[in-house]
């Protein structure tokens, strides 16, 4: 199974879970993706995630920015693979400056409130240092307007690291990157670039 995690004010209607979403259909395998709607707290996501799929070894989390937090936590609980994309390292600190209301990308009627106690959950969750690194592969824009590539990289030491050279934050070049995610996560008939 691979469950994609969105980032923070993201959701399942993202560039990168629908380019995931497509590939795994046409390789025939759509049902072994999930794409959940995650709750704004982040105690409630990882609950969610774990809750509704039984994770193990042979499942990959890919998460994308405050999601690649959220697939770090829960492949060191629950012994997953996992796939981050430009991963929010700092979480807590770098949502400090969204504090407030807030509006969804793909849903600007949603509406929600950023608050101390979701900065709180998110620093609670956040995993220090990596065991097993094996299990991850990061994939690192250094043009990522938001996050710095070089605290991605320091994160995730012995990682399986691919630093993407320019790009975005938003990593509008996935769909080259596409099939060694999927090769990674161990999908039979895709071959790595």
């Amino acid at each position: 199974m691979i469950v994609y995690l969105h980032g923070f004010r993201s959701s399942p209607a993202s560039f990168k879970a629908q380019l995931l979403e497509r590939r795994m259909a046409e390789l025939g395998r759509a049902a072994e993706l999930a794409c959940p709607a995650l709750p704004v707290s982040p105690r409630e996501a990882i609950d969610l995630v774990a809750s509704r799929w039984p994770l193990g070894p042979d499942d990959t989390l890919v998460g994308s920015s405050l999601g690649g937090c959220y697939a770090t936590h829960l492949a060191e609980r629950h012994g997953c693979r996992a796939v981050l994309l430009n991963p929010a390292t700092r979480p807590a600190a770098r949502l400090a400056a969204y504090l407030g209301p807030q509006t969804m990308y793909h849903d600007p009627s949603s509406r929600f409130e950023l608050t101390q106690a979701h900065l709180d959950e998110v620093a609670a969750i956040q995993v220090g240092r990596i065991t097993r690194p094996e299990r991850y592969f990061l994939l690192a824009a250094t043009g990522d307007e938001l996050l710095d590539w070089r605290e991605m990289v320091a994160a995730y030491p012995g990682a399986r690291h691919r630093v993407i050279e320019g790009s975005d934050h938003g990593m509008s070049d996935f769909a080259e990157h596409l099939d060694a995610v999927l090769a990674f996560a161990g999908v039979p008939g895709v071959r790595p670039d």
